[in-house]
């Protein structure tokens, strides 16, 4: 059988092993700034949430429960300003990633179609694309200079990982407008939403943006980093009543069900702000310390007005940057992981602890 793996590029992370070695041996011990994996505490009120639903013999629902839906369209309405969703527009899913990889096949993409994703970007977008024999097509700049032939489906990402980069209402609703005219579908990966730091990001599905209609597009969310539920998987879609009951379809026949105690911590997380501006207010400050550490040291940092990572460039390959910050004990994700427009920049994600996050501003102030 032909080998499905062969579609697929290297797993970049492996590459980074041999500056890890050397970041661990450092005396002081390594501060691992790249990868944004959440550390801190899981809120009480979701951990409670679950521990409650834990006694969940029977299968859970694709769809999820009518107390999740619930707490999903409140949540849209206050923090997104969408208008006239209901609960045919929104579906949990298993944690963003195997959304974004599996997408495309579960749209019927297939060989002679084209998938479109920002550069730099989230490797996965891509991931996606080969896993089902479609063509990617990474576009820097608008994505509305792209050509339309063959193109199916279009990803946004604002907050923009990895570099942090907001899109603003009127560029959303000028790609919007473009995708319509020339029936393009569009997924608006918005899992950085909550964590603006000197931009408001706006969602797809914001009525500015979309014109009161969710007519081909998606948003995806995600509560890994606002609710520090990585491990959880909890993530969801909404927007196009239509494409998502085709996806709830697809999904009801491959048994992709969320598990149900993980239903009621994400409607506890989405009920609940007060865990989020706690959440914001630690990664505040450790960007803060960071930024300047940075700085001080001749980095300059380009966009980064959202998401968890600062996106910083001495104006050199970024394996060289990696190197020596890695001699410091400090490991950094190389900008090359994210495609060749990163190839001067790495990424730097303050998702570590305040005692790790002091340790790596100590040593580039050193």
């Amino acid at each position: 059988m032909p080998s499905v793996s062969s579609r697929l590029p290297v797993f970049p992370w492996d590459r980074l092993e041999p500056y890890k070695a050397t970041a661990q041996a450092h005396g002081g011990g390594i501060v691992d700034l790249s990868v944004g994996t959440p550390v801190d505490p899981v809120p009480p009120v979701v951990r409670a949430a679950l521990a409650a639903a834990s006694d969940s013999p029977g299968y859970p629902t694709v769809w999820g429960t009518a107390a999740l839906r619930a707490s999903i369209l409140g949540w849209l309405a206050r923090r997104t300003g969408a208008r006239g969703l209901d609960e045919h527009g929104v579906l949990p899913v298993i944690g963003s990633k195997e959304l974004v990889a599996a997408l495309p096949a579960q749209l019927g993409l297939g060989p002679g179609d084209r998938v479109a994703f920002p550069e730099p970007a989230y490797p996965t977008y891509e991931v996606g694309a080969r896993l089902a024999g479609a063509e990617p097509a990474p576009y820097r700049g608008r994505a509305t200079e792209l050509d339309p032939a063959g193109l199916r489906l279009l990803w946004l990402n604002s907050p923009a990982n990895p570099t942090g980069r907001v899109l603003g209402a009127a560029e959303l609703r000028e790609v919007v407008t473009w995708a319509r005219e020339h029936g393009v579908l569009v997924f608006s990966d918005e899992c950085y939403l909550e964590l603006g730091w000197e931009a408001e990001p706006v969602s797809v599905l914001h009525p500015e943006v979309c014109g009161g209609s969710h007519e081909g597009l998606v948003a995806v969310h995600s509560l890994s980093k606002r609710s520090n539920l990585a491990g959880y998987r909890a993530a969801f879609l909404a927007g196009d009543a239509a494409l998502l009951g085709e996806l709830l379809s697809i999904r009801k026949h491959a048994g992709m069900m969320v598990p149900a105690p993980v239903q009621a911590a994400m409607a506890a997380a989405l009920d609940d702000e007060g865990h989020v501006a706690e959440q914001r207010a630690r990664y505040a400050r450790r960007r803060a310390a960071l930024r300047e550490a940075l700085t001080a040291r001749g980095f300059r940092i380009a966009h980064s007005e959202a998401s968890l990572y600062l996106w910083a460039t001495r104006d050199e390959p970024c394996w060289e940057t990696v190197a020596e910050l890695s001699k410091l004990g400090i490991l950094v994700a190389p900008g090359e992981f994210y495609g060749p427009a990163g190839e001067r920049f790495v990424r730097v994600a303050f998702t570590a602890t305040d005692e790790r996050v002091a340790e790596a501003v100590a040593r580039l102030t050193a």
